[in-house]
């Protein structure tokens, strides 16, 4: 069994997040029902795009990057979180997040390629890394936390296993063109994210200035009033 981790923690032996999980210490007809619904399939709460796999262009040697977009297709707010085989040589940006009902979001995926071994043909080697996202519904908008999945982990469901597929970075291909496209977004909602909110300046300005004459004809009035203090000592 492949051992399941994020990208900024060691990796978990359980997994964190099997939506089939088995239930453990449990009696009487409760216990029963949640072996039941162990056994029915899980209602998905996200949509995929790819579905099931992460295209990366081969480029031994170097990092490369995969796209996959995310959209939240239930009626309620729902938690995200990508976990890997591969902590040290993988990462995603976000690693996590929660998603509107109908919110997308496109999630960047970093991985090292190696040189090929055993004089095999770059396209042909095995990728033995596997991607995983997992799903929490949650109440409402709220401040992402990965502690969200550990807390309520007989909530959380598997969306996905993603499979690795290299691409010739040379040839051009639907999936190659896809992939540059969802990179560009990803790219510039990320450079959007980043910017500083709309200039507010004229409202401000505007409001500085009536202070700044509302102080001054107070000064001005105090200043009177000092003058006629004066003079009618």
């Amino acid at each position: 069994m492949p051992l399941w981790g994020t990208a900024s923690a060691p990796p978990a032996a359980d997994g964190g997040s099997d939506a089939a999980r088995a239930p453990s210490g449990s009696s009487g007809g409760g216990g029963g029902v949640k072996a039941i619904r162990s056994l029915l399939p899980t209602r998905r709460r996200l949509r995929l795009d790819p579905p099931a796999k992460l295209y990366f262009p081969y480029e031994p040697g170097k990092q490369v990057r995969s796209a996959v977009r995310i959209k939240n297709i239930s009626k309620s707010h729902v938690a995200f979180k990508f976990q890997t085989t591969a902590p040290k040589s993988c990462f995603m940006r976000p690693p996590g997040g929660i998603l509107a009902p109908g919110e997308s979001i496109i999630a960047t995926v970093f991985k090292f390629v190696e040189h090929p071994e055993n004089n095999e043909k770059p396209l042909d080697q095995k990728c033995k890394v596997k991607f995983k996202i997992v799903s929490l519904k949650i109440k409402g908008p709220m401040e992402y936390v990965p502690e969200l999945f550990d807390e309520q982990k007989d909530q959380v469901a598997v969306e996905q296993i993603l499979r690795v597929v290299f691409l010739d970075a040379e040839r051009q291909s639907p999936q190659m063109d896809k992939l540059k496209r969802q990179l560009a977004e990803a790219e510039a909602a990320l450079e959007a994210r980043k910017k500083p909110p709309e200039d507010t300046g004229p409202r401000i300005v505007g409001e500085g200035l009536v202070i700044d004459e509302w102080k001054e004809r107070r000064e001005r009035y105090l200043a009177r009033q000092q003058i006629e203090g004066v003079d009618s000592v």
